[in-house]
Parts: C-alpha cells; structure tokens; sequence
C-alpha cells in the first residue's frame, strides 16, 4: 500500500512537471522568436545572453506554477478534470496577461498582442488536452480506492451521496454499525480495504478505532466534529517535557486585524475603481426593467452579533417576499427576474457590499453574514453557530470556496472555524485568488431542491426550519 501510494505521488509530480514545461516552451517559444528581436530593436540597451533568457522563461514557470498550486491546476486525480482546466485556465490568463505587461514595460510601449493572445489559446487548448489525457491516465492504473464506511446513529444517505459525486476516486463498498462492537470492526477493518471512513461516531469509539488503524498502516478519512477544528487550529508549546496545545480566547491579534483591515480598503477601493461602469449600467438595467429599487437592503449580523445592512442589487422581483416569509432560493425560482438570473449568475448582485467593506461593517474575507432571526434558530440547536461571529463578517469565504450554495449549516460553520482557526493574511490573498474561480462554478451558485434539507431539524416535526432572504 505504501508503494502504490508512492507510485501515485511521483506520477502526478511528473505528469505536473510535464505540463508545466510544456505551457513554459510555448512561452519560451514567442519570446525568443517574436517578443525578444521585437523588444531589442525598440531598445538597444537591452541585450539578453544565454542567462538572461532562462531567468525570463524561469520567471514564467515560476508565476505558472504559483498560480497552479493555488488554484489546484496541477491536482491530478485529485480534482474533477473540468475543476483543473478551470485552474489551468485562470493560472494561464493571470500569469499571461502579468507577463505581457512584463514584456511592455520591457519595451517601453505596449507590444504587439496578436501573437500573446494566439499563444495563450494554444496554451489552453493543450490544458484541456493534457487534463483529459493525464485523468484518465490516472483513473486507469490507479482505480477508485474501495472503502469501509463505519458509522453510528446519524444517518448514511449525505455522506455516501458525497462519495457516490466522486465514483472516479471513492467506493464505498461496504457500511457497518459502530454498535456491532470492537472486536468484529476489528475483524472487518483488517479484511484489506484502501481506507476506513470514520462517519460522526461517538468520539471515545473513534479514537480507538483511529489508534487501531494507525498501528496496523490503514488509511483513515475521519469527519471532524467542531472540537477537532479548534484543536486543528491551536499553537503547540513546548514549555514542559509534556506536549501542550494552546487554543486562544481571541480569533485574531491586534496585528492581524490591523494588516486584515489595510487588506480590505486596499482592495475595496481599486475594485469600486475598476467595476464602476459595470455596478453603474447594472443599476440603470435593473431601475429600467420593472422600475423597481436598485438595491436590496436587508439586516444582517457581523463580529460579536453587531447588526448592519447588508446591500446587494436587486436580483428578484419586488413583491418576492409579500408573504412575509424569508425563504432560499430555489431551482428556477420564478421571483427571480431575467436581469437577476444573469447578475446572480455572474455574482455582480453581491458587489455593492463593496461599500459594507469599506465602512467596516465587513470583510473581504470572513463567514458569510446571517440575519437574527435564523441565527437564533441556529442557536438552538447548535450554540457552536455563534463562534463564527468572532470575526467579521466576509464577502466570500472558507465556506463559500470550498462549499456550495446548499451546503449543511453544521458543514458550513466546521469550514467558517477552519479559515478562523487558522487564519493568516497569505490565507485571506488565497481564498481571494480562489473566489474567481468559484465564479463559474454551477455547483456553487445553484438553488436549493425542494425536497433537499440544508439545515437542522426541528425537534418534533423533523421539518427543516432554515430561512435566508430569497435575494441572497
């Protein structure tokens, strides 16, 4: 096991290898042929030797790679193939489109684009090439891993739905009932599964069962419960000959929140200066198709329960909540207007929060905000839901990246405690770089199915009770 683990390791280091070198010939390519002679005969001055060249071609493989590893471009087998083109595809365009202007600045004047603008689609079309070839290659010498599923009173159906997403990578091949006892999960476990799925069982069960695979080399994919995350995220000390975890009763340091708030005016204000024109013709489209308000206000919670108004564009129609009844957004909701469809899409509804970001009742980044009523319902049934109130509130965030639209609320606060947990400004640059590729992500903006249950449940009718505005 642990040389095929080996064996799958050092394939995808060479198989990324590969395609990064690739992607850097391209390069290498129109620089020596076109962009070279061109910038040399604008300036003399500048005369490149052999080194010279490779430090220029190094400096693109090196930004490639940067932008690859954070979107997840070189994780082969790891991701769907479609979730690494779309890494590829904005790793080629950010690291392009940096080194075009490189190349400008070179000159001393805008170079010629034509020749950046064919070799960037050629990039792209062996990106998708390579991932299809490289994915499949991985899926036929390295099969799904079959796995053993223990699980105790909390039901099966979501976990196995979410392997069931993944039948290129997971199968679940057989499930057993942490009650059946020890010794014949001990039985069953050693029958020669690739992993042992560990599902929300009891916890002094799942340490003993966690100690008894880790003895014998058995791979262990365990749910965390919200104790886990905090201990995740804890400092270790080495003031005894004892190991101590030390988990703090503040999120973040008074240097954090600072450099935190510098991050978020910073970048506030050269977005509002960029997309200017783009909020401005969303505000005219939106007063001129049904003469409605431009902007949809609502009250919302941030750090420590502060109440604010959270500002979004209008995206449904005026009379979507005549009821009176906050509800999700659901599959092709009707309240939705066609200008709501296209800005809800494209997330252009949630820029004015902008404007919350530089008045400080939000983030850039942080756990997206809720309203009081469905915290208080949250809180009744899980109080954990408050500990994600000790940052502010964000824009996008560890949840909305690395979760979907309908994800669990209990799912979504272990993933808000992770970014809190673990926070530092290169994470928040990260989840930033990696907010633009959600974008077009179908699986992160899409609605909530009617018979589909994304929150707890009431105590005794087993209804689920979650609400949110139907604008969000």
């Amino acid at each position: 096991m642990k040389r095929l683990e080996s064996l799958k390791r050092i394939s995808v280091l060479w198989m990324s290898l590969i395609g990064l070198l690739i992607q850097t010939g391209i390069y290498a390519y129109i620089w020596l042929k076109y962009y070279y002679p061109i910038i040399n005969n604008f300036n003399r001055g500048l005369k490149f030797e052999r080194n010279g060249h490779l430090v220029t071609i190094g400096l693109y493989f090196v930004l490639l790679f940067f932008f690859m590893n954070t979107y997840g471009g070189l994780k082969i087998g790891y991701l769907k193939s479609m979730d690494i083109f779309l890494s590829q595809l904005f790793s080629q365009l950010i690291v392009n489109v940096f080194t075009y202007f490189q190349l400008s600045l070179m000159k001393g004047w805008l170079v010629p684009v034509d020749i950046f603008a064919a070799a960037t689609f050629f990039q792209l079309l062996v990106a998708g090439v390579w991932t299809i070839v490289c994915n499949s290659l991985y899926r036929k010498v390295f099969p799904p891993r079959e796995m053993l599923l223990v699980y105790g009173e909390r039901s099966m159906e979501d976990i196995l739905r979410k392997f069931e997403s993944r039948g290129d990578k997971y199968k679940i091949t057989k499930c057993i009932d942490v009650r059946e006892g020890f010794k014949n999960l001990e039985k069953e476990i050693v029958k020669g599964y690739g992993a042992v799925v560990l599902w929300d069982i009891p916890t002094e069960e799942r340490n003993r069962l966690l100690k008894f695979c880790y003895s014998r080399f058995i791979r262990v994919y365990m749910m965390p419960k919200i104790p886990d995350v905090l201990v995740k995220g804890s400092d270790q000390l080495h003031l005894f000959d004892t190991p101590l975890f030390l988990i703090r009763e503040y999120a973040l340091s008074v240097e954090q929140r600072a450099a935190k708030r510098l991050l978020d005016v910073v970048c506030a204000l050269i977005l509002l200066a960029v997309l200017a024109p783009f909020m401005v013709l969303t505000a005219i489209v939106i007063r001129c198709y049904d003469g409605g308000p431009v902007f949809y206000k609502q009250i919302r919670c941030t750090a420590g329960g502060k109440k604010f108004y959270i500002l979004k564009f209008r995206s449904m129609r005026v009379d979507a909540e005549k009821d009176g009844v906050a509800r999700l957004a659901s599959k092709n909701d009707s309240r939705i207007t066609p200008i709501g469809k296209f800005i809800r899409a494209v997330r252009i509804d949630e820029l004015p929060q902008l404007l919350n970001i530089l008045k400080g009742d939000m983030s850039f980044i942080g756990p997206r905000p809720e309203r009081p009523e469905i915290i208080e319902q949250y809180v009744e049934e899980m109080p954990e839901f408050l500990f994600r109130m000790k940052v502010k509130a964000g824009l996008a965030g560890y949840a909305q990246v690395y979760g979907k639209y309908n994800t669990t609320p209990y799912d979504k606060l272990k993933l808000d405690l992770s970014y809190i947990e673990n926070y530092s400004v290169w994470l928040d640059i990260k989840l930033m770089l990696l907010t633009l590729k959600i974008l077009i992500r179908p699986e992160s903006t899409e609605g909530v199915e009617d018979t589909q249950t994304t929150a707890m449940k009431a105590a005794n009718t087993g209804e689920a009770h979650e609400k949110e505005d139907g604008n969000e």
